[in-house]
């Protein structure tokens, strides 16, 4: 059999092709491929090879033909673009290991409405205060006191404020044009005048050493009780937000912050966590300017975010914040701890492609998804010329919604987890107990009293089951606060009618002079010869209270 060599061509026509098939069909022999060389074909062939050389290689899909583009950001991060909808790495997050809710001995302790507060601003707490408080008037006024269950009432005197009229100044409560008669009950208005001025939170004597390591030193002694009352009395879910609250006040405090974006430009900064299910406090602390404790090199946010987190890692958590403080070594850090991380970026961090901070010429609603190791990045487009970049290292593929819009679900996520602190904050301010005052330990004190109230109104539904408002909740803790007070109230007006009748009969038989009424609450100049066993003025039998001979006026 003949053999016919061919000259292999790279560019073979299919009419050559042909014809040289029929060549082979008549003369009965086998075709054979040979490889000619010739100086037009080499050259060629050069330049192809020096051209694929000079090409980056391209990392293809698994089970897909389009190549994978990548972008080095200015920090040396690789980020690889992906398809929407793939998923080629190894999931993040563990299971959630903890059991959401309150704990077991806020259970134990947690049988009525003051119970739940207790839990949170105990009776040690309440005693320190007292004690400050007794110290810091004794300076001035000897036989000043002040009993725990008298404190109690103060604080009920704020709560049924923040109810019944929240607008104004607190003593405007005692008067005849915005009188609310349950606060007149429980205390006289100079009493109430004269324990807010006397209120304090640390032995005032010993602060100025204090001071010079901790700015907090006025109150940071019954704030880190509350803080670790409120992380033994609840565990948080599985979802967590991070943020800060800024509460509204003007005092000369020298870690005050002007924040323009907010409703209320002054104010004291606190980072809260909170739980994303209940909205209840996890941990808190304030911002008070630049921390010396804290190391060399590390980011503020970053800092905050892992003390805030400290108690509840190594459980399978996701944590959300926004672009203050998302970034790529957070993620890293908490991925360390068996926590992820979702949240907002800022354009300007350096671990960001390029891809990410080009806005124009982009389709409006479009997606574009990058990864970086174990950790993803969405750059969608609601806007024409905007853009929004949120980091995720909970999220392994990106899927596109079906609404008008194509939100992918990093977007609608972080949509749904980031206002845990925002809506604490609605709910704090909505019966606020703050009132204007000159001294920010008293701010700190009211922010103290408001986050309690809300904790204390998610742990009572959590232990008992009820599922009344927190209107409700508020009125029935001033009920019970100021009950103790009320009761001993009720007993010392009790000794004092007896003591003041058995004095009456032990005076000497004769002649006793009458006098007008001095009370007049509900006479007509009436005249009488007793007095009232608390104020001692002369009263008539009408204006005298039916338990006791004790005035209108002074009747508990």
């Amino acid at each position: 059999m003949a053999s016919v060599s061919l000259p292999h061509r790279k560019n073979l026509s299919a009419q050559q092709a042909l014809a040289l098939l029929q060549e082979m069909d008549s003369d009965g022999g086998v075709i054979s491929f040979v490889q000619q060389a010739t100086d037009t074909s080499s050259k060629e062939s050069e330049k192809e090879t020096e051209q694929e050389s000079d090409m980056p290689p391209r990392k293809m899909h698994r089970g897909a033909g389009k190549p994978c583009l990548s972008q080095t950001a200015k920090d040396g991060t690789v980020w690889v673009e992906e398809d929407i909808g793939m998923s080629n790495v190894v999931a993040n997050h563990s299971c959630f290991t903890a059991q959401a809710g309150p704990t077991e001995s806020a259970k134990r302790k947690i049988t009525s409405v003051l119970q739940s507060f207790l839990c949170l601003l105990d009776m040690e707490i309440l005693q320190t205060i007292r004690e400050c408080t007794v110290h810091q008037a004794r300076r001035t006024e000897p036989n000043w006191n002040l009993a725990v269950q008298e404190l109690m009432a103060f604080i009920s005197i704020l709560f049924v404020r923040a109810i019944m009229c929240p607008v104004g100044a607190i003593v405007d409560c005692w008067s005849e044009s915005f009188l609310v008669p349950v606060i007149k009950d429980i205390m006289y208005r100079d009493r109430f005048i004269s324990i807010m001025q006397h209120l304090r939170f640390d032995y005032e004597d010993m602060r100025a050493e204090r001071v010079k390591t901790d700015k907090f030193a006025a109150i940071s002694d019954i704030w880190t009780r509350f803080i670790k009352n409120c992380v033994e009395s609840f565990t948080p879910g599985e979802h967590m937000t991070i943020d800060e609250q800024l509460f509204p006040t003007k005092v000369r405090c020298p870690f005050t912050q002007y924040i323009a974006t907010k409703p209320d430009k002054f104010g004291i900064k606190f980072w809260l966590a909170t739980d994303l299910e209940t909205k209840y406090v996890c941990n808190a602390s304030p911002y008070l300017g630049k921390d010396p404790s804290r190391q060399k090199g590390e980011r503020l946010a970053e800092n905050v975010v892992m003390n805030l987190m400290e108690p509840f890692l190594d459980n399978g958590r996701n944590v959300t914040t926004d672009n203050f403080f998302t970034s790529m070594s957070l993620s890293h850090r908490l991925l360390q701890r068996k926590t992820t991380l979702l949240g907002t970026v800022n354009k300007a961090r350096r671990e960001l492609p390029q891809l990410a901070k080009d806005t124009a010429q982009r389709e409006l609603f479009s997606t574009s998804v990058l990864k970086s190791g174990s950790v993803c990045l969405t750059i969608y487009s609601p806007k024409k010329n905007k853009t929004v970049c949120v980091l995720s290292s909970m999220h392994q593929d990106v899927t596109i919604g079906d609404s008008r819009k194509r939100k992918p679900n990093m977007i609608t996520d972080y949509n749904h987890m980031k206002c845990g602190v925002d809506v604490l904050d609605q709910m704090a301010r909505m019966y606020s107990v703050r009132a204007a005052t000159r001294r920010w330990p008293v701010a700190f004190f009211y922010n103290m009293l408001d986050l309690a109230a809300v904790n204390a109104y998610i742990l009572y539904k959590a232990c008992t089951g009820w599922t009344g408002k927190r209107r409700l909740f508020l009125s029935l803790l001033a009920k019970e606060l100021r009950c103790r007070f009320m009761k001993h109230k009720e007993k010392l007006a009790q000794r004092q009618a007896a003591k003041a009748a058995a004095a009456a009969a032990a005076a000497v038989p004769g002649t006793v002079q009458t006098t007008q009424c001095q009370v007049q609450e509900s006479c007509n100049r009436n005249r009488s010869r007793f007095t009232c066993a608390t104020c001692q003025k002369y009263t008539c039998a009408k204006c005298r209270d039916d338990r006791h001979w004790v005035c209108k006026r002074c009747k508990v």
